[in-house]
């Protein structure tokens, strides 16, 4: 017999699992990941989505990539926005999967969404591994890259605003059973999925792929595109999870908690185009941080829209160059082109 603060998830005498049950958070009994019935169908697709693009990072060859880095073919400006790219997604991945395997995963109870998260915390892992492995390739020290965040301003910045959103959560006495508690993970998934993952990467993504688009660095631009299909997914699955929240939650999405999240998402793209700034201080490869600007407000206003939020900026994208890989309204079209030969990691091409 279940316990009076226990949902009757065992049908009687079926042993079966009611899908009605199976909420996004806030479900008692959770002791195994039961994921029949699927309750959640778009949880699965992303789960599936997840394991089709599998890649490893040593299967991209670096041969191109090292001879570039120890040629004269880059300027000085060229080489620290790569550094400071690298710099920033090695600890950010790592802040991701600490954040999924400790928080998230603990406190989302519904099964496929956490079977979607044990991919996810994999792929962080595979992220995390390719930074290193360029790094190993490149003979480039590990200190400076590793360490960026405690020395460079703006990635710190980015970086103390994400780990405020952990320790809240981490909290030992955390729990979602109460409102507040429940609009602190709320606002742990805006700030991780939306705004991590999708604002603070993809002005990473536009600077490294634009040396790809130039054949140069194209091992690391290889794998930066897998780590945006990769990403593209996570984001999808964070707002399909956020906006299944709110569907679930209503009360926790008051007229404040907006304004707050609001508020939050204009701070970000703040520190990000500081961040653009800093690693284009005289521009290169047609980029500024001015053009940064615009796509950064760009790129929130997308956000807020798939969250239900009032846009912002309503400012245009200046890269329509990068449509194909990076143009945020043409996310689904990305995932529906074929990729060949992309599980083998040996070339990536779109027919």
């Amino acid at each position: 017999m279940s316990s009076p603060n226990t949902p009757d998830l065992i049908q009687e005498n079926t042993g079966r699992i009611d899908a009605s049950h199976k909420l996004l958070i806030n479900c008692n009994q959770v002791d195994v990941n039961q994921l029949m019935p699927l309750k959640y169908h778009w949880a699965w697709e992303h789960y599936l989505n997840g394991c089709a693009n599998h890649w490893m990072p040593t299967e991209v060859p670096m041969t191109k990539d090292i001879e570039t880095w120890k040629s004269n073919k880059l300027s000085d400006d060229e080489r620290m926005v790569i550094m400071r790219n690298l710099g920033f997604f090695a600890t950010a991945e790592s802040l991701v999967g600490n954040n999924l395997v400790l928080a998230i995963f603990r406190h989302v109870t519904n099964a496929e969404c956490r079977q979607y998260l044990l991919r996810q915390a994999f792929e962080e892992a595979v992220h995390s591994h390719t930074f290193l492995y360029v790094t190993e390739s490149l003979g480039l020290d590990e200190g400076e890259v590793f360490n960026m965040y405690r020395e460079v301003p703006a990635i710190a910045r980015k970086d103390e605003f994400e780990m405020e959103l952990t320790a809240e959560v981490l909290d030992p006495d955390f729990t979602t059973d109460t409102f507040e508690g429940s609009q602190s993970l709320l606002k742990n998934l805006i700030g991780f999925y939306l705004i991590m993952e999708g604002i603070f990467f993809y002005t990473g993504f536009v600077m490294m792929l634009s040396f790809h688009r130039r054949n140069l660095m194209t091992g690391i631009g290889e794998q930066f595109q897998y780590i945006l299909r990769d990403e593209t997914i996570h984001l999808n699955f964070g707002l399909d999870l956020i906006n299944g929240i709110k569907a679930e939650n209503p009360e926790l999405w008051t007229k404040d908690f907006q304004e707050a999240m609001i508020d939050r998402i204009r701070t970000a793209v703040e520190y990000e185009v500081e961040y653009a700034h800093d690693c284009l201080p005289r521009g290169v490869l047609g980029l500024n941080g001015e053009l940064f600007r615009e796509y950064v407000q760009h790129v929130a206003d997308r956000r807020l829209e798939r969250i239900g939020l009032p846009t912002q900026y309503n400012s245009s994208n200046p890269f329509p160059w990068m449509s194909e890989t990076m143009d945020l309204s043409k996310e689904k079209n990305f995932f529906e082109t074929r990729v060949t030969e992309y599980q083998s990691g040996a070339n990536l091409t779109w027919d």
